[in-house]
């Protein structure tokens, strides 16, 4: 595709193989989504022709959220005279992608831009839907990118541990916006050296280049994943395996990249995942490049620790959790319903996985009552964690240009990162991307203004030295030295000392981030108040917020209100709206969730039909917290779940149409639980 003056010039290049020598002719169709179609044909000379049209006020397609998806169907015909001898039909999207990389004062940008629109991505990691593949099916396919689309997302990042997707998930991608960062399969590993495996490595990237490059949400060709890491941190960098790292050095910043230079340009090609581009250099900088950020569940930091890492792109980051409990019923029976037996530690291949849940749960909530009390536990506590990273990089948008969470399915029933379980069904994670992924978004950062982004200064861009010198109050030398670190290691280091604030001090900001293409005008309403719904504080903010930014809407200091005596019965409420739609409602505790000094909230529960769903209504005389709606023995996917109802408001909620289903039924059959019912 070629992008000129509001005209797109499309080429189409046909490869043939012939055993005889007979005059060919090769005809392009073109059909437009409004059902216009251009005809265009050509001789075929030798085994190669190139048919060209230009399409006039084309319709372009955008990523999820942006815009719509229109496609062209293309049809290219081969003719012996009259004769049809083969044909090949796919649907193509006119649009531009590029992806941005330009010095800016945080480093060096990595934005993919679209239409000429800088996209910030929101999506997730995606793993083979099935440890056999022959058993993924059209529906469960699309079931599983359909959910992401509607949680907002508009990028998936095929992992590099998995395989190449068949057509059926492109297909859909590109019909969904989900634009694609596909690496080449390569993972975590070191690769034989031999020519003959460097062969196969050519033919395999040859035959898959040539398959996906004309995809429209093929957005990037990553090398692999996390081997450059792997070189840097993970002790591989040895003298007995350079032969090894040569070998890496040709196969991921030659054969590949040149592959891709010669048979499809228009798509960025990317060395690894994490990467900075510099050869072995910091791949995983938060100053350029891409970002794999596992502090938090891996490194066992809390979630607040996501703040304290601004990144120019994070690929990859995530929190465990268990699957729904129908989805455990189909591997344990109740008598396995137990963290630490056999089969729950077997459906969790993560080293210590259960103990990090364990850990976590138990630093934010009581330790729960029952089995399925802990399953919903679990599922929150994941929603959370992920939460608090993408809410502090959206808000990070001069820096920060993109989210893709670990990970968006499974390929067996079992504990992990996922957001939809191996059956597709929905965990609290994804209800909560669904919000947090919204295109416009109020969040609340508690403790004041956010630790970063920081601009760059010339002392980040490689090593320093710092010396030191201890002394007795008296003066005498005690010790002394000297080391050479990286500069952002001498940067926290040197906030050692230095006067911090208490980290549950009640200081709140508000932040509202805009992602269309132009300005918003709303209001942003919040209000400071007991459990019981009585206001201590409120506030009012109309604001309008430029396309494309985000900003701080106020900072809250609500340190005459807020009290060691009252933190526990005192939360901040606040919500999002534009004109008088309400578009997201939100609570910000003082204190862990597990010292919330919590009621029953009395719950009233109202259904009704509409033309296309039930409308659920729920209103609550104290604050409900993570309101869970579900229908024992069917698969619901409700309009939201897991949310928040403060005292003295209401909530609606709208749940699809079952076949037969009455209001009377769905009113019984209806199960609505809350975070004190789990204690």
């Amino acid at each position: 595709q070629q992008h000129v003056d509001g005209k797109v010039t499309v080429s189409v290049e046909l490869g043939v193989e012939r055993w005889q020598d007979v005059a060919l002719r090769a005809v392009l169709t073109l059909t437009a989504p409004t059902g216009e179609t251009q005809t265009v044909e050509a001789p075929v000379a030798g085994d190669a022709a190139t048919l060209v049209l230009d399409v006039e006020n084309p319709q372009l397609w955008w990523p999820n959220g942006y815009g719509a998806q229109p496609l062209y169907d293309i049809a290219v015909a081969l003719y012996e005279g009259d004769v049809l001898r083969d044909e090949r039909t796919f649907r193509l999207g006119l649009r531009t992608l590029e992806l941005r990389q330009e010095p800016d004062d945080f480093g060096t940008s990595f934005t993919f831009v679209v239409n000429g629109v800088p996209i910030f991505a929101k999506g997730a990691n995606w793993i083979p839907a099935d440890s056999f593949p022959s058993r993924i099916t059209a529906a469960q396919l699309e079931q599983l990118l359909r959910s992401a689309a509607d949680a907002h997302m508009n990028m998936l990042r095929v992992w590099g541990g998995g395989f190449y997707e068949e057509e059926r998930f492109y297909d859909l991608c590109d019909r969904y916006g989900l634009l694609v960062w596909q690496d080449f399969i390569f993972a975590c590993s070191i690769y034989p050296t031999t020519e003959a495996f460097f062969e196969n490595v050519r033919m395999e990237a040859l035959e898959n280049l040539r398959r996906l490059r004309h995809r429209t949400s093929l957005a990037l060709w990553c090398g692999n994943n996390e081997m450059e890491w792997g070189w840097d941190s993970w002790g591989w960098n040895q003298a007995e395996l350079q032969p090894y790292k040569e070998a890496y050095d040709r196969m991921f910043h030659e054969l590949l990249p040149g592959l891709c230079a010669q048979e499809d340009p228009d798509t960025p090609y990317w060395p690894s995942s994490p990467s900075s581009n510099l050869r072995f250099v910091t791949p995983n900088a938060t100053h350029r490049g891409d970002t794999h950020n596992w502090e938090v569940w891996h490194g066992n930091l809390p979630f607040q620790a996501y703040r304290e890492h601004p990144s120019r792109f994070v690929s990859e980051f995530g929190f465990q959790s268990l699957p729904p409990l129908e989805t455990v019923r189909t591997y344990a029976g109740e008598a396995d319903w137990n963290m630490t037996s056999y089969i729950m530690e077997h459906h969790q291949r993560n080293d210590a996985g259960n103990g990090k849940i364990i850990k976590y749960l138990t630093d934010h909530f009581r330790m729960p009552k029952d089995f399925p009390s802990l399953v919903y536990l679990t599922q929150i506590l994941q929603a959370e964690a992920v939460r608090t990273g993408v809410e502090f990089w959206r808000r990070s948008k001069a820096c920060t240009s993109g989210t893709l969470y670990w990970q968006l399915n499974d390929c067996w029933p079992v504990a992990s990162w996922a957001s939809l379980d191996y059956y597709g069904r929905w965990k609290a994670l994804h209800y909560a991307a669904r919000r947090f992924y919204a295109p416009v978004h109020l969040s609340a950062e508690d403790c004041g203004p956010d630790i970063g982004p920081h601009p760059l200064t010339d002392s980040h861009a490689g090593q320093r030295t710092i010396a030191w010198t201890v002394k007795t109050p008296d003066g005498e030398v005690v010790n002394t030295g000297e080391r050479t670190m990286s500069s952002k290691a001498i940067e926290e280091l040197l906030q050692i000392g230095k006067p911090v604030r208490q980290a549950d001090a009640p200081l709140v900001t508000l932040y509202v981030t805009n992602d269309l293409t132009e300005a918003w005008t709303g209001t942003v309403r919040w209000s400071l108040e007991t459990l019981n719904g009585e206001v201590l504080r409120e506030g009012e903010e109309k604001l309008s917020v430029s396309a494309l930014d985000a900003v701080q809407v106020c900072a809250l200091d609500f340190s005459a209100q807020v009290t060691p005596q009252n933190r526990s019965e005192v939360v901040l409420v606040y919500a999002l709206f534009h004109g008088n739609e309400r578009l997201s409602l939100d609570v910000l505790p003082f204190v862990p969730n597990k010292h919330l000094a919590l009621e029953k909230p009395e719950l009233r529960i109202e259904v009704a039909e509409t033309a296309t769903a039930f409308a659920i209504t729920l209103s609550a005389q104290r604050l409900a917290r993570f309101v869970w709606l579900s229908v024992p023995g069917e698969d619901v996917v409700f309009s939201d779940n897991y949310f928040d109802i403060p005292a003295k408001r209401s909530v609606t909620v709208q749940m699809p149409v079952l076949d037969d289903w009455m209001v009377e039924r769905v009113r019984n059959a209806l199960r609505v639980r809350s975070l004190v019912d789990a204690f």
